[in-house]
């Protein structure tokens, strides 16, 4: 593998590719689906060996189909025959998850949002958030949120420290 592009390895033996970390800041996460994403071979060569990027990633759905869109792999440097790096891409879902998530998009006014790329049994896999945006406000209250937790756990972890 090339400098800089080792890939995490996941507990559950899945190889990490590329992970939204800004969609957990920018969104209120839901319900996560797993797709199959249709690649060319170049595409599944350089996902492979180079990084892609989903921060820009979303979903669409279009006569029934869902697409990814705003996702970024980078063509091989060597390759002849190379491929357009924000192509959309077409997921493979079931018809009944398709329907949920047109719904949850029209009633409820939610975003398809992909939070990881990662390969899976050898198969190149994305998963999708139910995803509703945040406010200001809300983005400031997770960050005291989590501040005051991190003290919390801090204060813990030296209170035991000063009695043994």
């Amino acid at each position: 593998m090339a400098k800089g592009s080792a890939k995490k390895v996941q507990p559950n033996g899945d190889r990490l590719i590329a992970q939204n970390r800004r969609a957990s800041h920018e969104f209120e996460l839901g319900k996560s689906f797993e797709a199959g994403l249709v690649l060319v071979g170049s595409e599944a060569r350089a996902l492979r060996e180079g990084p892609a990027d989903v921060s820009e990633a979303w979903v669409e759905i279009t006569r029934g189909e869902a697409f990814v869109r705003g996702m970024r792999v980078p063509p091989l440097a060597h390759s002849f025959l190379g491929h357009d790096e924000k192509r959309p891409r077409k997921l493979l879902l079931h018809r009944g998850q398709i329907e949920e998530l047109m719904g949850a998009q029209d009633r409820e006014r939610m975003t398809l949002v992909v939070t990881k790329l990662y390969f899976k049994g050898g198969r190149a896999k994305i998963e999708v958030r139910l995803a509703r945006g945040k406010k200001l406000f809300d983005k400031r209250q997770a960050l005291r949120e989590r501040d005051a937790s991190k003290e919390a756990r801090i204060a813990i972890r030296e209170g035991k420290r000063g009695k043994g």
